[in-house]
Protein backbone atom coordinates (compact mmCIF):
# COMPACT_ATOMS: atom_id res chain seq x y z
CA UNK A 1 0.00 0.00 0.00
CA UNK A 2 1.31 3.46 -1.05
CA UNK A 3 -0.08 6.84 0.15
CA UNK A 4 1.09 9.02 -2.30
CA UNK A 5 0.37 13.15 -0.63
CA UNK A 6 -0.01 16.10 -2.94
CA UNK A 7 -0.22 19.75 -2.50
CA UNK A 8 2.37 21.14 -0.14
CA UNK A 9 4.32 24.28 -1.12
CA UNK A 10 5.00 27.43 -0.37
CA UNK A 11 2.54 29.66 1.22
CA UNK A 12 2.26 33.26 2.51
CA UNK A 13 1.00 33.42 6.26
CA UNK A 14 -2.80 34.02 5.93
CA UNK A 15 -2.71 32.07 3.13
CA UNK A 16 -4.49 28.46 2.10
CA UNK A 17 -3.62 25.09 0.87
CA UNK A 18 -5.04 21.97 0.31
CA UNK A 19 -3.25 18.51 0.50
CA UNK A 20 -4.63 15.58 -0.96
CA UNK A 21 -3.21 11.56 -0.45
CA UNK A 22 -4.35 9.26 -2.46
CA UNK A 23 -4.41 5.60 -1.40
CA UNK A 24 -3.12 2.80 -3.81
CA UNK A 25 -3.95 -0.67 -3.53
CA UNK A 26 -6.14 -1.14 -0.47
CA UNK A 27 -9.66 0.04 0.58
CA UNK A 28 -9.54 2.26 3.39
CA UNK A 29 -13.65 2.69 3.73
CA UNK A 30 -13.69 0.74 6.74
CA UNK A 31 -10.61 2.65 8.55
CA UNK A 32 -9.42 6.22 9.49
CA UNK A 33 -7.30 8.57 7.39
CA UNK A 34 -5.83 11.45 8.25
CA UNK A 35 -2.79 13.92 8.54
CA UNK A 36 0.17 14.16 10.97
CA UNK A 37 2.92 17.04 11.01
CA UNK A 38 6.36 17.29 11.97
CA UNK A 39 8.47 20.15 12.51
CA UNK A 40 11.99 20.76 12.28
CA UNK A 41 13.12 19.80 16.23
CA UNK A 42 9.49 18.37 17.14
CA UNK A 43 7.26 15.56 17.49
CA UNK A 44 4.98 14.09 15.53
CA UNK A 45 1.75 15.73 16.29
CA UNK A 46 -2.08 15.16 15.59
CA UNK A 47 -3.09 17.01 13.03
CA UNK A 48 -6.58 15.52 11.63
CA UNK A 49 -8.36 12.10 11.69
CA UNK A 50 -11.34 11.35 10.05
CA UNK A 51 -12.75 7.42 10.88
CA UNK A 52 -14.60 5.02 8.87
CA UNK A 53 -18.50 6.91 9.99
CA UNK A 54 -16.99 10.49 9.13
CA UNK A 55 -16.33 11.34 12.75
CA UNK A 56 -13.10 13.59 12.31
CA UNK A 57 -10.71 14.17 15.25
CA UNK A 58 -8.14 17.84 14.87
CA UNK A 59 -5.51 19.03 17.09
CA UNK A 60 -6.27 21.71 18.88
CA UNK A 61 -3.79 24.41 16.94
CA UNK A 62 -5.21 23.59 13.83
CA UNK A 63 -9.29 23.29 14.93
CA UNK A 64 -11.39 26.17 12.85
CA UNK A 65 -8.66 26.89 10.50
CA UNK A 66 -8.45 23.09 8.90
CA UNK A 67 -10.51 20.64 7.34
CA UNK A 68 -10.64 17.28 6.98
CA UNK A 69 -12.42 15.35 3.73
CA UNK A 70 -12.18 11.98 2.10
CA UNK A 71 -13.56 10.70 -1.04
CA UNK A 72 -13.85 6.95 -0.62
CA UNK A 73 -14.67 6.49 -3.74
CA UNK A 74 -11.13 7.57 -4.86
CA UNK A 75 -9.25 6.55 -1.88
CA UNK A 76 -8.50 10.14 -1.05
CA UNK A 77 -8.14 12.10 1.87
CA UNK A 78 -7.94 15.86 1.65
CA UNK A 79 -6.65 18.69 3.97
CA UNK A 80 -7.89 22.17 3.25
CA UNK A 81 -5.86 24.32 5.77
CA UNK A 82 -6.80 28.03 5.83
CA UNK A 83 -5.11 31.06 8.20
CA UNK A 84 -2.25 29.24 7.66
CA UNK A 85 0.82 30.51 10.20
CA UNK A 86 4.32 30.47 10.70
CA UNK A 87 4.01 27.99 13.19
CA UNK A 88 2.31 25.71 9.75
CA UNK A 89 5.54 24.85 9.19
CA UNK A 90 6.15 21.15 8.58
CA UNK A 91 6.34 18.31 7.20
CA UNK A 92 2.97 16.76 6.64
CA UNK A 93 2.45 13.13 6.71
CA UNK A 94 -0.78 10.77 5.26
CA UNK A 95 -2.23 8.41 7.73
CA UNK A 96 -4.79 5.85 7.01
CA UNK A 97 -5.93 2.59 8.75
CA UNK A 98 -7.65 0.02 6.46
CA UNK A 99 -10.09 -1.04 9.86
CA UNK A 100 -10.58 0.55 12.86
CA UNK A 101 -10.40 -2.48 14.53
CA UNK A 102 -7.26 -3.80 13.40
CA UNK A 103 -3.76 -2.08 14.49
CA UNK A 104 -2.63 -1.75 11.15
CA UNK A 105 -1.58 1.57 9.49
CA UNK A 106 0.17 3.14 6.63
CA UNK A 107 2.27 6.65 5.97
CA UNK A 108 2.93 8.54 3.65
CA UNK A 109 6.67 9.54 2.39
CA UNK A 110 5.55 13.29 3.83
CA UNK A 111 4.75 16.78 1.51
CA UNK A 112 6.93 20.04 3.08
CA UNK A 113 4.55 22.88 3.79
CA UNK A 114 6.41 26.28 4.05
CA UNK A 115 5.12 29.10 5.19
CA UNK A 116 6.78 32.36 4.57
CA UNK A 117 6.59 36.00 3.69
Amino acid sequence: VQLVETGGGLVQPGGSLRLSCLASEDDFTAGSMGWYRQAPGSERELVATMDSRGSTNYGRSVKYRFTISRDNAKNTVYLQMNSLSFEDTAVYYCWAKPSDFLPITYWGQGTQVTVSS
